[in-house]
């Protein structure tokens, strides 16, 4: 399998987590928990979002990149 899928996935999945951590620290998904009302993990969420997004810009230019040079 190519390199940039695995990474775009894992951005993807980063994403994902940073979105429902996010939900969570702010107490938006009307679940009681643990997770829930803790604004350190908005936080957390939003470094997770960040680095998903960071990660899967960087999978997409290594795939244009190798694209060009074939």
């Amino acid at each position: 399998m190519r390199r940039w899928i695995v990474l775009v996935v894992v951005g993807v999945l980063l994403v994902i987590a940073g979105i429902v951590w996010i939900l969570q620290g702010l107490n938006l998904l009307g679940q009681s928990g643990g997770m829930n009302g803790q604004h350190i993990w908005a936080i957390i969420g939003v470094i997770c979002l960040i680095a998903g997004l960071g990660l899967a810009a960087v999978a997409m230019r290594a795939r244009a990149q190798a694209g060009d040079s074939s």
